[in-house]
């Protein structure tokens, strides 16, 4: 007899699996288009009309997943082909940012239509950068009017804080660069930008991610200098541009001009050495004598360790300064360089609390040894 019990009868089949990207979509691409384009027919070109139904169109259409397809067709008119052709054989619309009228009033009211979309629909914010970094690779795939339009509603968009300033890097393509087209698209851009804000706000935003100091990249190697940046986009009605471009490039060269000095100074290069690259980065950068000797005093004042105690320290600067005072003597052959050497003397003892008692022994030596004849401005330091 088997003691074993026996085992209850089950149903038995064989299970399949099925992986999550094999499961059917909700749409796929081409429906959402057609979902889309036939709406915005329906709106026609009343752009509060586009608003309102993409708005409604939010809760029952997949947003989300096919976000690049959404904006594609609202900024060209169906979906983009790699290269930034329409695809032949999908459906087109005319409210669309290519088909609308080429000005900026235009261009603000589709800017409107962005805003609202994206702000109603936070999770597009993301997907719309990534579209228009895309939009701008694709430059060279579209009409002259085409990139107009699109440069003109980027600057818009940049100015009311719906697309950061990095999307620009696009911009930095080898090839949009290398035809003109990055430096042409600019111009456009720059234009609606600074009519919306102002230098001072494009500025800022520029330099929030680090590309204050890039734009010269528009232009190709061998055309990557003050002079041409300034011409191009002066000719173009871009003239405080050129000026920030041109300060952004004299302020760098100041602030490399105190770097390189600061660790000549340190490795206790000979005077006239120093002086002669001095010379060299002043004419090359075309930096006036005045500021120069304002970066050479800050960097003789900052190649030592002063002495915390105000008594002792008067005779530690006198010794110091007598010994840079060659350097000092080089960049003083001006009444302006003077006189800002005396002022800069004086915000530093004022600055430098120890200092002021060293301030009149600093200001006499410096009449003794750099410029004796001069008498003029001392009553600029002590009063008449």
């Amino acid at each position: 007899m088997n003691n074993q019990k026996q085992q209850k009868p089950t149903l038995s089949g064989q299970r399949f699996k099925t992986r999550k990207r094999d499961e059917k979509e909700r749409f796929d691409p081409t429906q959402f288009q057609d979902c889309i384009i036939q709406g915005l027919t329906e709106t026609g070109t009343d752009l509060e009309a586009v608003a309102k139904f993409l708005d409604a169109s939010g809760a029952k259409l997949d947003y989300r997943r096919y976000a690049e397809t959404l904006f594609d067709i609202l900024v060209a008119g169906g979906m983009l082909a790699p290269g930034g052709t329409l695809a032949d054989d999908m459906m087109r619309t005319d409210v669309c940012v290519f088909a609308a009228q080429e000005d900026l009033e235009t261009m603000q009211a589709f800017a409107q239509v962005f805003n609202k979309l994206i702000r109603r629909y936070k999770y597009l914010e993301k997907g719309f950068e990534d579209e228009v970094k895309k939009l701008l690779l694709f430059l060279k795939g579209f009409s002259e009017s085409e990139r107009n339009k699109l440069a003109m509603l980027t600057g818009v968009l940049l100015a009311n804080g719906t697309l950061n300033a990095s999307i620009l890097n696009s911009l930095y393509n080898e090839n949009l660069v290398k035809e003109g087209v990055s430096a042409a698209f600019a111009v456009k851009l720059f234009k609606s930008w600074i009519n919306e804000k102002d230098i001072n706000a494009v500025a800022a935003s520029l330099r929030k991610v680090s590309m204050d100091n890039r734009l010269m990249e528009l232009f190709p190697a061998n055309k990557q200098s003050v002079e041409h940046f300034t011409k191009y986009f002066t000719e173009a009605g871009l003239k405080e541009l050129s000026e920030y471009v041109r300060n952004q490039q004299t302020i760098g060269a100041r602030k490399e001009l105190q770097k390189e000095l600061q660790e000549q100074m340190s490795r206790g290069d000979p005077f006239k050495d120093i002086i002669l690259y001095v010379k060299e980065e002043m004419k090359k950068n075309n930096i006036p004598e005045p500021v120069v000797i304002g970066i050479v005093w800050s960097s003789v004042m900052s190649t030592v360790e002063w002495n915390k105690k105000e008594e002792l320290v008067a005779e530690q600067a006198i010794k110091h300064l007598k010994q840079y005072s060659p350097l000092l003597a080089a960049f003083t052959t001006q009444g302006q360089s003077e006189l800002t050497l005396l002022l800069k003397i004086q915000e530093y003892c004022y600055d430098n609390i120890h200092f002021m008692k060293a301030f009149q022994k600093i200001v006499v030596l410096f009449y003794k040894v750099l410029f004796p004849r001069h008498t003029l401005h001392i009553s600029v330091v002590f009063g008449p």
